[in-house]
């Protein structure tokens, strides 16, 4: 009996892990190059964490590749993004590259922070595991103007870039239960800075105080031996765990939370208070039920300044769209223009006379092959000539007649030939030599 072939169909985000199934969803590639430390590169992983599902999680960089050979397998893999960091002189930098025809944003790493350092300051950190990155993150953006004749065109584009590296949200076909991660993208016009967060989206039950949420929820690890169950052996009534106050060591006449002392540990207010559309992860988060949304940053944390815009990518870079530290005047602006039109001129004529010399030389070689067979061809018809040009001689050696031959006394013919070959036969013993005698050895 054949064994039975196992087949595996591993689904990330809701869809297929091959490339062709899911169209239109940006794909990017984070990686780092040059010389970086231990922090930037923990940042590049934390980096690949936030583009997740949708990006190389395992990709690995090597000491000799260069930013060239990842855009060379970028189109064969469908990746629209390259997020390049690398470490200058003045701070760390990172480059977004839209593939595979740019434009190419630069930017200045002001201050970041990693996965790790929010989890270890955060008071109520999160343990992530990896059912939160199998969905993309929402995006989200706020304090950029709004596109107009008044806004400064580079900003337009600094929000349509941060727009296109994560797949569009559509409200009406969206799963709920898929959203479990925001990214914040805000501008702060002051600094002239873009400030890059990364949260999870936590629901919790409203108006009810924290004692009365661990009932509902389950107990922690951490707050008992058992997992979800709350340890009240030491109690006397419930009323003692969910009324008395923080410290207490037992009920009193007081000694119960009031409306106003409980408030303060209510989940959210009015303005976070919503009713569920569809089926929530977590316990009793059904639909129509009232709950609390809250978002805890779990990293990392970018605080990013746009130095240079360029159009196309490197290596192949065009005009220059902006510049934080250079300013241009318009005579210059112009003359750099008409250098990059002489340029994108000349590498289109030699793209043209290259491809002129391929045909020519694919020409070359066909005629060569078409001249080889017929050599070839021609071999073949000699040889054949010359075939049976032996088998005629050979039948007319057997004694076979040509009709075209005509016969004439052949006595006399037969005599004056066989003379003439005995006075040639002789001739040629006359100018033979003697033969030379052999010398023996004899005895003494």
């Amino acid at each position: 009996m054949a064994r039975r072939r196992k087949n595996r169909t591993h689904l990330k985000g809701g869809v297929a892990s091959n490339p062709g199934a899911a169209e239109g969803v940006p794909k990017s590639f984070v990686i780092k190059h040059g010389q970086v430390g231990t922090s930037l590169a923990q940042l590049v992983r934390d980096v690949r964490k936030v583009m997740e599902p949708n990006t190389a999680s395992r990709l690995r960089e090597r000491a000799r590749n260069k930013l060239k050979d990842f855009m060379t397998m970028a189109p064969a893999l469908g990746v629209t993004h390259l997020l390049a960091f690398t470490l200058a002189d003045v701070a760390p930098s990172l480059r977004i590259v839209r593939l595979p025809v740019g434009p190419t944003l630069s930017f200045r790493i002001e201050r970041y922070s990693l996965l790790k350092d929010i989890t270890r300051t955060s008071r109520r950190a999160k343990s992530i595991g990896t059912i939160e990155y199998l969905s993309p993150p929402l995006l989200v953006l706020a304090s950029f103007p709004q596109p107009g004749p008044g806004t400064p065109p580079h900003l337009t584009l600094l929000m349509k870039t941060f727009q296109t590296l994560f797949p569009p949200l559509s409200p009406k076909t969206i799963s709920l239960s898929s959203a479990r991660r925001v990214v914040l993208v805000s501008y702060n016009a002051e600094r002239g800075t873009v400030d890059f967060r990364h949260y999870l989206i936590t629901v919790k039950p409203y108006g009810v105080s924290k004692r009365v949420r661990k009932v509902l929820e389950g107990a922690t690890a951490k707050s008992s031996s058992s997992h979800g169950i709350l340890d009240l052996g030491n109690e006397k009534d419930v009323a003692d765990f969910l009324l008395r106050k923080k410290g207490e060591p037992g009920p009193s006449s007081d000694g119960y939370e009031s409306a106003a002392s409980s408030a303060s540990s209510i989940a959210g207010d009015d303005a976070d208070a919503i009713s569920l559309a569809d089926d929530y992860v977590g316990r009793n988060n059904k639909k129509g039920q009232k709950r609390a949304v809250k978002l805890d940053e779990i990293g990392p944390r970018m605080e990013l300044r746009l130095i240079k815009i360029v159009e196309g990518v490197p290596g192949k870079e065009g005009n220059v769209i902006y510049h934080e530290l250079v300013k241009k005047t318009k005579a210059e602006v112009e003359k750099q223009k008409a250098e990059h039109v002489t340029k994108e001129r000349l590498r289109k004529q030699r793209r043209e006379e290259q491809e002129r010399n391929v045909a020519r030389k694919k020409r070359l070689a066909e005629e060569d092959k078409n001249g080889e067979e017929s050599d070839s061809e021609s071999e073949e018809y000699h040889e054949e000539g010359q075939s049976s040009k032996e088998s005629g001689n050979e039948a007319f050696e057997e004694g076979e007649w040509d009709d075209d031959e005509e016969i004439s006394e052949g006595e006399e013919g037969s005599e004056d030939d066989n003379s003439d070959a005995r006075e040639s036969s002789e001739d040629e013993e006359a100018r033979r030599p003697p033969p030379k005698k052999q010398k023996t050895k004899g005895k003494r």
